[in-house]
């Protein structure tokens, strides 16, 4: 083959090139100081990032959007759960002592950090994102409307199957807390539901979406070679994700701390946020890709995976650390920081219903998280009620709206038996 018709691999390899210093370090177990770690360990990310998304893009060609994007969201947040697992860990070891208290909190605090992240500042910032790009790269899932902030985004009828799961996990979330802890029949029904989404998004249709640049080159080789690249790619990838993000936000909270930031506060916002860094790259360069419905397809899947497969794994984590079964018990401010974790994913698929998303309802979702993290609105009262906040909301438009959720039920069950439209925008 010619020179010309490696031109592909150049991205890949500048990428693959970005994750080398870092691994250098881990490997050798040099020494760097804390501004070195946070910037090695952020460009392995980086070019990590980069790596993951070609790969799912390629996977497209050999199974369904959904399967491929799974797999991705899982690999990107994977740190996410080792940071949890840890503090799940911590717990364990002593059950009796206020250190076990402390860290089964942390873990808690962590997980439900990490949630409201993804969707007050993901799903609405990729909104505003999207929208905004369009104004100069048509985007044909982006609608002008007239009006301040009118414009909006449509999604692909494909979403309606993890809008549903993701309805189902949310509405489940509201009981975990009445048994002031996190249990083993938590753990069953949450973990169950995410493999039945994965058993029917394995059962639909590869997308036949032209791609362009490196996954389009990828898609190009033989089965077996193609197969054999996305494999590599996604394991690279997911393991450099896995050694540089714990690093990179431990770094930024040791930088935070010394700046007088509250170790609590550092755990359930700044390290959450640090861990999210691969998925919010990884759908930026979607939306880049005019693929904006490819992008909510990833974070709506995250945050499917994270509220099923993290909560649900935090209580055996936990039960090994302790080395028989125990349920992850849970304060009073950790049950209502899951009610309004809860609630605000109660209202964020409010928002998603109808399979569109407006301006205003983005800059509305972003400015009810942004409130949220002021000191005042720390308290267990406040907690309540904002949880309240999001419950009327949502229920509102939900009644508003009850004949696009009758329709996205009927979408989803469409596709699972095989009969839905691909990659249809509604």
């Amino acid at each position: 083959m010619s020179n010309r018709g490696y031109r592909p691999l150049v991205p890949v390899f500048i990428a693959a090139v970005l994750t080398v210093p870092w691994l250098a370090v881990r490997i050798t177990g040099a020494s760097v100081g804390l501004t070195l770690s946070i910037l090695l360990s952020g460009m392995s990310i980086l070019g990590a990032a980069f790596l993951l998304a070609w790969a799912a893009e390629t996977a497209e060609k050999d199974v369904s959007r959904s399967f491929a994007i799974a797999v991705l969201a899982v690999l990107a947040v994977a740190p996410e759960y080792a940071v949890d697992a840890l503090y799940a860990w911590e717990a364990g070891v002593t059950p009796a002592g206020p250190a076990s208290r402390e860290a089964a909190d942390l873990a808690v605090a962590n997980m439900t950090g990490a949630n409201r992240i993804l969707i007050g500042i993901g799903w609405s910032g990729i909104v505003l994102f999207t929208i905004h790009r369009a104004a100069s790269h048509p985007d044909p899932h982006v609608e002008r409307v007239d009006g301040i902030l009118a414009d909006r985004v449509h999604l692909d009828r494909e979403l309606s199957l993890e809008i549903v799961f993701l309805f189902v996990a949310t509405f489940y979330a509201f009981f975990i807390p009445l048994t002031d802890s996190i249990a083993l029949h938590d753990m069953m029904i949450l973990v169950g539901l995410y493999t039945l989404y994965i058993l029917f998004a394995i059962r639909t249709p590869p997308t036949e979406e032209v791609h362009i640049g490196v996954p389009a080159y990828l898609q190009s080789f033989r089965r077996r070679w193609r197969i054999a690249t996305v494999i590599g790619l996604f394991v690279f990838s997911g393991l450099t994700i896995l050694v540089a993000v714990e690093p990179f936000a431990h770094g930024l909270e040791e930088l935070g701390l010394q700046y007088g930031i509250q170790p609590f506060l550092m755990i359930q916002w700044i390290a959450p946020l640090a861990s999210e860094t691969p998925e919010f790259i990884i759908v930026v360069l979607l939306v880049t890709k005019g693929r904006s419905s490819a992008s909510f397809n990833a974070l709506i899947s995250s945050k499917l995976n994270q509220w099923t497969l993290l909560i649900g794994t935090l209580v055996l984590v936990y039960s090994v650390s302790l080395g028989y079964y125990g349920a992850l018990p849970l304060g009073s401010r950790q049950a209502g920081e899951i009610w309004l974790t809860a609630a605000q994913s109660y209202f964020a698929l409010a928002l998603l219903i109808d399979l569109r998303i407006d301006a205003r309802e983005a800059v509305a979702l972003l400015s009810l998280f942004l409130v949220q993290l002021h000191p005042t609105f720390h308290q267990h009262e406040w907690l309540l009620t904002f949880t309240g906040l999001y419950l009327v909301l949502g229920t509102i438009l939900f009644v508003r709206r009850r004949g696009a959720l009758f329709r996205v039920v009927m979408l989803a069950q469409a596709r699972v038996n095989g009969t839905a439209p691909r990659s249809e925008r509604d």
